[in-house]
This record gives structure tokens, sequence and C-alpha cells, in this order.
């Protein structure tokens, strides 16, 4: 069986490692990688990282591009690999523009699709801005629906989709169990991510923040900014933040958070030194889907600067809280978080609700029709026979 795995931006490429080195181990599959490039630097990070080799390169990226664009070169682009590889499946992921374009050129070529990281949902159409569209999209011609959660599953069967379902758990935290393993057993390396950081303050406090979202641009990351600005005046703080390439981003926090002694403003990291700075956060601030996963696993308190999320089970384990991109929100539960140890330690307590680590096996017994021990954090698996 050829299975052909296709992603393009970084956070994909960081969920889909796991599931190719799985289907590279597996002898009965011809696993074929091909990557869009629709993030390029940040893409080739995680390639190198974790040792990926794309046969195919689409290079769909160019200069102020609009989604429009985008969508279009990576439909007429992919649809020639699909014409000469003829899988028997693709393999997408998420709510990318990479994702949902890829799967309606497999679609219309009748090439079965399964989709990792399937059922995620707001039910709002504009947050986020399109990826709620794109998930949609895919689930609706999906063959094998991939949920990470059991709310996952249920969003897939309220919908009543032709779709299969597995609830597999979600592929990054494999990859993230992968990083840590590797961060702890090998000082080599913990040592030489150290050395890339030799101004991190371990007298003050870390505030890691990430933030990118399309639904925040204008004046949401102004009022995040301003919220920053606002903790920088705490001298028992330090505050990384790792600014996203779109200028829509950076050209606001650049003007916004210069001249803070106790803010750095760096480039995007590599997903190790990134990991490594999320072990050592005290407090986490994002409006990353993949970090919401993932802190959960690190035992990390996330305060998400959005107004709504596809990933309520974090919430309703009491590891994350909605904050938006509201001033006054952000800098109250950053605050609390700082100050009120008890509120502190109630919020990191090691609950994962995600996964357990074996996400990428299950999508393969389930590509390759074995039976399926789904994932349910905290209980034995149950057995989907194909």
């Amino acid at each position: 069986m050829k299975v052909l795995s296709i992603f393009g931006t970084r956070p994909e490429a960081i969920k889909m490692a796991p599931l190719v080195t799985a289907l590279d181990r597996e002898a009965s599959i011809d696993s074929v990688v091909c990557v869009t490039g629709q993030h390029r630097q940040m893409l080739d990070q995680v390639m190198s990282l974790f040792g990926l080799q794309a046969k195919y390169d689409l290079g769909v990226m160019v200069p102020n591009q609009t989604l429009n664009g985008l969508f279009a070169r990576a439909i007429e682009r992919v649809d020639a690999v699909l014409k000469t590889e003829e899988p028997d499946y693709v393999l997408v992921h998420g709510d990318t523009s990479t994702a949902s374009a890829c799967a309606l050129a497999a679609f219309h070529r009748r090439i079965p699709i399964g989709h990792v990281e399937a059922g995620l949902r707001t039910g709002d159409l504009s947050k986020p801005f399109p990826e709620e569209m794109n998930r949609r999209v895919v689930d609706a011609i999906g063959d094998w629906l991939f949920a990470p959660t059991a709310t996952s599953k249920a969003n897939l069967l309220h919908e009543n989709l032709r779709g299969r379902i597995a609830v597999t758990g979600n592929t990054v935290i494999d990859a993230l169990a992968t990083l840590t393993a590797r961060l702890r057993d090998d000082s080599s390396l913990a040592n030489e991510v150290a050395a890339r950081h030799p101004w991190v303050d371990a007298n003050r406090r870390l505030l890691l923040v990430t933030g990118h979202r399309r639904e925040s641009f204008g004046d949401g990351f102004r009022n995040i900014c301003a919220a920053l600005a606002d903790l920088a005046r705490r001298q028992d703080l330090q505050i990384v933040y790792p600014v996203h390439l779109n200028p829509a981003v950076r050209d606001v926090v650049m003007t916004e958070l210069a001249g803070f002694e106790n803010v750095h403003l760096i480039d995007p990291l590599d997903y190790v030194d990134f990991v490594w700075f999320m072990q050592r956060a005290y407090v986490i601030l994002t409006d990353s889907g993949g970090v919401q996963e993932e802190a959960p696993y690190l035992g990390k308190p996330v305060l998400v600067m959005r107004d709504v999320t596809e990933r309520p089970e974090a919430v309703q384990a009491g590891t994350v809280a909605l904050v938006g991109a509201h001033r006054e929100r952000i800098v109250k539960g950053v605050t609390r978080l700082l100050d009120d140890l008890a509120y502190h330690t109630s919020f990191s307590r090691r609950v994962n609700p995600y996964g357990d680590g074996h996400a990428a096996g299950r999508i393969v017994d389930a590509l390759c029709g074995r039976p399926v021990e789904e994932f349910a954090p905290g209980q034995t698996g149950i057995s989907l026979a194909n």
C-alpha cells in the first residue's frame, strides 16, 4: 500500500513526524512524503530535527500571498504529484490551507483521504479563520477520520459524516515525548540548547508567549502587546516571545514592545529549543492550538489569547483558561498565576487529555486493517475492529 503524507507548515510537520516515522517502519507500506512549503524556514527546521525526507517539495510560498493564491497553487502543484504517485491513501493534518487544498485535490481524483487530528470544532467559521472551514472541509470528504479525543469523535458523529472514525490521541504528544526524552537523556543536546540562550535569568520566573492567529490581527495584537507591557513592569518576571515571521504580527510586536529590559523578542525557535523553553516556563500565554495540547503534558499553566477554543478538554481539566486578546483579562490572568501559588498549583496538575504517545501507531494499525486500541485518558484502550 502506498501512502502519501502531505504537509506544509511547522505545526503540521511536528505532528506528522511521528506518523511518517511509524509509516516508514511498516513493511507493508510504501511511504512517500510531499511538503508544500507553506512555511519555509520553520518547516525545514522540523524536517531536519526529526530526520524527515520529502520526495516532493511544491514550494507554494510567495511574498505577500493571498489565501486564494496559496490554495490555487497547492491544488495545481499537488495534482501533478497525485497523478505520478497514484497513492492508495493521502494523509493530511489538521486545519491548514495545505490540508484542505490537498485533500480536495485527492478527492477530485477519487483517492481515499485520511485526516489526522479530525473533529476539532469551535462552531464559528470566523474563529479561527480560515482554519475552522479548512478542517470541516477535510472531515466532510475524509475516508478515515483520526480524532485525537472522544470530544472530537462526538463532533464528527454529530455531523453524520461518511468517514470511519478512530480515537487515536494527538500525534503531537508522540513528538513531545520523543523530544523531552532526548533532552533528558542527552546532556550534550541539553547543554547545547542552553548555550544558545545564555540570557535566560534563572532568578526570574519565565512567561513564554506565542501569538500568530489571523483573528487577532490589528487591534487584537495591540491589546496583547499592551498587556505584556503592563506585565513587564514586574521585576520578578522575564518575558520571552518568539515572534512569528508574518509582518502583520511582527511589525506590531516589534514596535510596541521595543525597549523593555525584561522582554526578549526573539526569532521563531527550533522545536527542540521551544520544548526547552516550555519546560522552563512558569506560565505560558498563547493562541496556538499545539501549545494548548503540549503544555498540559508538561504540567504548565496555559492562558489562551482567544475567545473560543476547539480544544475544550484542557479547559475542562483546569489546566487551560481563555483570556482572549483582551488587555485587562491577560494581565489579571497572568498576575494571579504569578501571585497565587495555590491557584498556580491547581493549573499545574499533570492532566494529559490529548494523548499517551502512541497515536501514530494507532493510525498505522487502522490503515493496515488491524484492530485499533482507541485512546481513552486513564482507561484501558477500547478495541475498534476493522
